[in-house]
This record gives structure tokens, sequence and C-alpha cells, in this order.
């Protein structure tokens, strides 16, 4: 028996779906309040074994797994144990705009819902199929193949413009300029014509098709006065990254809590903007757009977190030997923080604002060491792992194998990778 078409669904006649893509089946469901029918074949009365037939729905902005299966006739009562099933592989938070879902009926009763496949990302599917009286659920991996792909360039303007410009994935590179700031003041340090060398990561299918991209492995900045190198390196506690000679890239505090920013104001006595008279700056302040997110410099815990004054909203955290940085003139905190509250290094704890004493959006930086202010530029920035032994001999046979790919690419050439 075939499907009841949903409000507002027309059905084609099968020689039309025959003669024409899905998509033109798509155009016409696109009055459907929730979601968006690709495909609702009926069965063919005529095949010996016929497939059930399906439908195909594209979420959209606000929709829940409830209610797309609610808008397919399935009740709640018949969605729940499914949704169960589902979440042992599939948090139902993690459904997003633009994801299938591809509902699967019993040829012989047009509204018993048999099973359910979600695609959440490329190269991987969520099954969940009626088992007798139970629900099942599976993952189903494609098969992927890694490929090495070159980014270079120079500066020109932001540095994650330049990389984006250069052909890194936005992603990649936003996560690329949030390491950086373990070693770099990007105010001071970066000068139009420096150039960069990035190595990263993409899967594809048997056929060829890009499932999706991966990591950075490598990045090379070539400053005016020095030569940064890192590599991506899996160790027991997870991936982390490393100079040429086996060093944590990571370093114990940032140098720069934000993306992005411009330094407006250095540490030291300075005439103030405001007030009109000199007197001592105990930090930095970096230029930036009201709501740019603030990161912690550092693992540690919220001391305090409220209004100081001129400083207007700020954080201060406390980290190991008694260190501690304070974020002023902020326009919020990251939901849930208060003090005593543990945040890690590059969490978001708020974002830029101009309350207090401020001219206009920026964050105020300060860095306290025993007690003392210190100019984060030159605070100490200890590497927080030295590779060594068997560790730090797989890390420099993994840095040969991919300075080899490296000398044979072109910019934005890829390269199948094996290991």
């Amino acid at each position: 028996m075939a499907l009841r078409p949903t409000r507002g669904a027309r059905w084609l006649p099968l020689a039309c779906l025959l003669a024409f893509p899905i998509a033109a089946v798509a155009h016409q469901e696109e009055r459907l309040p929730l979601t968006q029918t690709l495909a609702a074949l009926p069965a063919d009365p005529l095949a010996e074994d016929p497939e059930p037939p399906i439908r195909v729905l594209t979420v959209r902005r606000g929709d829940s797994l409830t209610r797309i299966l609610a808008s397919s006739g399935i009740g709640a009562a018949e969605a729940a144990p499914l949704l169960a099933a589902l979440t042992e592989l599939f948090p139902p938070r993690g459904l997003q705009p633009g994801h299938a879902l591809t509902l699967h009926f019993d040829p012989g009763e047009q509204d018993r819902l048999l099973g359910l496949d979600l695609e959440p990302e490329a190269g991987r599917t969520i099954r969940v199929r009626r088992d007798g009286t139970a629900w099942q659920a599976e993952e189903v991996l494609v098969e992927q193949h890694r490929h090495l792909v070159l980014a270079r360039g120079e500066v020109r303007g932001a540095l994650i413009t330049s990389l984006v410009r250069a052909g890194l994935p936005a992603p990649l590179a936003a996560g690329l300029v949030r390491m950086l700031a373990h070693e770099l003041d990007f105010e001071r340090d970066l000068h139009p014509g420096d150039r960069f060398t990035v190595l990263f990561e993409r899967f594809r299918d048997e056929e060829g098709a890009l499932l999706r991209h991966g990591e950075i492995v490598h990045a090379e900045l070539l400053l005016s006065d020095r030569r940064l190198s890192l590599w991506r390196h899996e160790t027991a506690e997870g991936a982390d990254w490393f100079d040429d000679q086996g060093r944590s890239f990571r370093r114990a505090f940032l140098r720069t809590p934000l993306d992005g920013a411009r330094l407006t104001s250095g540490f030291g006595m300075r005439r103030h903007p405001v007030l009109g008279f000199s007197r001592m700056h105990h930090g930095v302040d970096f230029a930036a757009p009201a709501g740019t997110p603030v990161y912690a410099a550092a693992d540690g815990v919220v001391v305090e977190a409220g209004w100081r004054g001129g400083y207007g909203r700020i954080i201060r955290l406390r980290h190991a030997g008694g260190t501690h940085t304070l974020y002023a003139h902020l326009s919020g905190f990251a939901p849930g923080l208060r003090p005593g509250k543990q945040v890690r290094q590059g969490e978001m704890i708020g974002r830029v604002g101009s309350t207090g004493t401020s001219t206009g959006p920026h964050l105020h930086y300060e860095v306290h060491l025993a007690g003392r202010p210190v100019d984060p530029a030159t605070a100490p920035a200890q590497a927080v792992v030295q590779l060594a032994g068997a560790e730090l001999a797989a890390f420099q046979a993994a840095r040969r194998t991919l300075l080899t790919h490296l000398a044979r690419l072109a910019p934005m050439e890829e390269v199948a990778w094996a290991d």
C-alpha cells in the first residue's frame, strides 16, 4: 500500500519520478512547516521483494527528532524506544540544521515505521532498525582515505584571513591561530610579508569524493626575526603540538587570550586616555570588536567575576604557583562562570566589551606573579612537556616522513598518506 502524502505534499506519477532527479521532488515539498520531504516513493506492487517506502527529511532550525517524527505521523509512544536506541550512538542535542533523516516504512502497513537513518557527518551513518518489538542501532562508517594537502602563503592583514585565502579551511585556521597565541604576540611579532606553510589532512572515499577535513599536522611561520615550526603528535595523554626538538609548543600561559586582537597599549607608565594624567598601566590592552570571545590564559580557578569600578566587568583567575590573570572591561561572562569554577586553558570565559572607564571595545589583560603585576609579553613561558626516549624517536620518525611529503608538494596539491 502506498504512503499517504504529508500535509502540503503533492504526489507525482511514477513515470515522472523516474524521469526526473530527486531534487525535482524536493521542490514540491518546500511548504512543509517542519521538514522537507525529498522522496516518498510508494512500493512497487510488481516487485517480488519490494523495497520499503522511504521519506527523506532535512532538519531545519528549531527542529527536534520528536517533532520531526511527529510531523511524519509517528506518535510519541512509538518514537520513544527508537530515540532511546539512537541516543546510544548519537545525542539528540547533536542534531543540526541540514542533517538528513531517512525514514523507512513497512510496504504493507503505510504508517508503520521500520527504521531511521541519520548521517551526522560525511562518511558516518547511524542506522536504527525495528527488531521485533525492540529497536537496534548501529554505526556505519564509509572507508576513508587520508590525504595530505599543502597550504602556503604570506601574511596580508589578519593572520586568520591570510590562512583561509591560502586554502586552509576556516575552522582549521582558527584553531591554528589559537595555538600560536601560546607563543606569538600577534601585534608585535607578526608583520606583512611574513610567510607560512601548513600541512593538513583531507579524507576521501573510494571514489575520491571529499568526506571531511582532518587536522593540521604541521605549520611553519617565517617571521622577520625568527622561525616557528610546530608538529602535531599523538601522545598517551592525547594530541599535542611540539617544536622540532620535541618540546611542547603549548606554554603555561597564552600571550594573547583572544583571536585577531590588536595591541593598543603596552605595560608601563602612560597617559590615561580618559583621566588625562600619567599613571602605571598594569597590563596590556587589545582592541577587538565587542563580543569577541576571551579565553583563559591558563588552567585555573575563577576567583572573581563581577564589577570592579573603572575596570567594569572583570574576571580574575588563580593559577598554579599563585599566579593570577585579570580580564577587564568585559561585556559579559560565559554561561555558568562563577567564583570557584575551574577553567581550562583556551576555554571561553567572557566577551570583549567597553564597561567601566573605557574609550571603546577592548580587553585589558593583566598577569600577576607573586602578587606583583608583570608584562604579559615578557612573562616566563615554559614548555609544558618535553618528549624523551622512545616517544621522542617516534616523533622524529613521523616528522621525517612529513618532511619528505612536504618537499614534493606544491601549494594546494595533495598526496595519499597511509601513515
